[in-house]
């Protein structure tokens, strides 16, 4: 049975609070409601606001109205106490209209005067609640333990699948450009070929179409489509279950959104920020990559031109300052002293994997991880693995640094050294300690972003991928 019978959740009144500009005139008569105010509000990406506040009137009416008219999409007829709501479709074209109803069941109850749109809008709310009563009373057959009966539901729920379609398609067909059929179109399932092969083949091939068709019935151009309750569901769901979790992938997927949204200004800037955003404050490590990607690809070159100058800078100046630490890069080669005045170079360690660290004299969360770096350094020293510590000292004195090292025994078995000059930290964007890099054989970032206490775990991993991959080259 279809999925386009089951589920109505996004379409009906429901209870929730509501937290929170355009000519036009909407008058609501609202029988069974003793409340003097009402609300109109608006869904804009994953939240709602309300838009207008007005009295009723001597007529009975309440009416939103404004010299300016309001952006198009999905608006909320709310109603105190509770915040239940009704919906109304606004176009650009079409702002006047009155509507009649009951606050006790405002979608059969429903009168509309004026607007084509959401008089189709409504008979086809009231269309499919019919026809999910139907359904419902046909499907108790399908569990009937006589085949006939059974067989007969079956063919029942068939046909009536068949007819939901067919007046879904009607709707689209006949009056594509409406909002009706922009709330409804989502709703159609999207048809999959028949592959042939193996199960994985014939699933990944399923997820490539799937994924390639999934905005096939969704206008991302459309700017009315901002203001919907589907949108941010939809994106989401396409960027954390569609898209491979990996920087490269979801760079991919981002471009292609923001390329589609590009015909609308308001949808294009709302998801331009939320992506910079979203990834700016990333926890996961690696996707700083994303934000420098959309900060040089779109901010740095213009395209986000409501971005005050100063701001603007701060985005471009930190994109630049994570890029040459983006993991995947080849690190800077970088020249610090230890103790007793002798120069290294990173590049001079020859072992499988480099681990650089970067720690104060006065950080305390340096001094608890202290231990778990030791304790790492001796159970891997032996596997391939070095260490190069790189302390700044509070005060300048970098007496401070060889003190507490002498102070840990195993510590000085590391090569601990000092950077002068301090570049290093500039050189990897070191803003605060402790702050590691992990480096493979070719001195490229493998890791970062991770404490002593995950370094175990964290090299166990990598040692063991890289096992992996070099026997698959064999």
């Amino acid at each position: 049975m279809s999925r386009i019978l089951l589920t109505l959740s996004a379409l009906f009144f429901i209870s929730f609070s509501i937290f929170a500009d355009g000519g036009h005139e909407i008058k609501i008569k609202l029988n069974d409601f003793a409340e003097k105010q009402l609300y109109l509000g608006y869904h804009y990406g994953d939240k709602q606001y309300i838009n207008d506040t007005v009295d009723i009137d001597d007529s009975g009416y309440f009416t939103f109205t404004g010299e300016e008219p309001l952006d198009g999409g999905v608006y909320l007829v709310i109603m105190p106490p509770d915040n239940q709501y009704f919906q109304l479709l606004i176009d650009e074209d079409n702002q006047n209209f009155s509507i009649e109803t009951s606050a006790k069941d405002p979608v059969s109850a429903v009168k509309i005067n004026g607007s084509s749109d959401n008089k189709m809008f409504y008979d086809y709310l009231n269309y499919l609640s019919g026809k999910i009563t139907e359904q419902k009373k046909i499907a108790e057959d399908k569990s009937n333990p006589d085949a006939a009966i059974k067989e007969a539901a079956i063919k029942k729920l068939e046909i009536l699948d068949t007819e939901v379609k067919k007046y879904h398609e009607d709707i689209i067909k006949g009056f594509p450009k409406s909002m009706s059929a922009v709330m409804i179109k989502p709703r159609m399932e999207i048809p999959i070929p028949t592959y042939e092969g193996s199960e994985k083949e014939v699933s990944l091939q399923r997820y490539n179409f799937y994924k390639k068709h999934y905005f096939d019935q969704i206008d991302l151009g459309d700017s009315r489509i901002l203001r919907t309750p589907f949108l941010y569901e939809r994106v989401t769901y396409y960027m954390e279950k569609l898209t491979p979790q990996h920087p490269d992938s979801m760079i991919i997927s981002i471009d292609y959104l923001l390329g589609k949204m590009q015909l609308s200004e308001g949808t294009f800037k709302y998801y331009l920020i939320h992506f910079l955003n979203k990834y700016a404050s990333s926890k996961v490590v690696g996707q700083d990559k994303i934000y420098v990607h959309i900060a040089e690809n779109y901010y740095c070159k213009g395209l986000a031109p409501w971005t005050e100058e100063e701001q603007l800078a701060k985005i471009c100046d930190n994109a630049r300052r994570l890029k040459p630490v983006l993991i995947g890069t080849k690190a800077r080669d970088i020249k610090t002293k230890s103790k007793d005045g002798k120069s290294h170079n990173l590049y001079d360690f020859d072992t499988e994997f480099t681990i650089l660290y970067f720690w104060a004299s006065d950080c305390g969360h340096c001094k608890k991880m202290t231990p778990f770096l030791i304790d790492f350094h001796e159970k891997y020293k032996t596997k391939g693995v070095s260490i190069m510590t790189i302390c700044k000292p509070k005060s300048g004195e970098y007496k401070e640094c060889w003190d507490y090292i002498d102070e840990h025994e195993n510590m000085e078995n590391m090569l601990n050294t000092y950077d002068p000059s301090n570049r290093a930290q500039i050189y990897y964007n070191v803003r605060s300690t402790p702050s590691m890099f992990i480096l493979n054989k070719d001195k490229e970032i493998i890791m970062k972003g991770i404490g002593a206490d995950q370094l175990d775990e964290v090299m166990d991993q990598i040692i063991k991928r890289e096992q992996q991959e070099n026997a698959v080259k064999r």
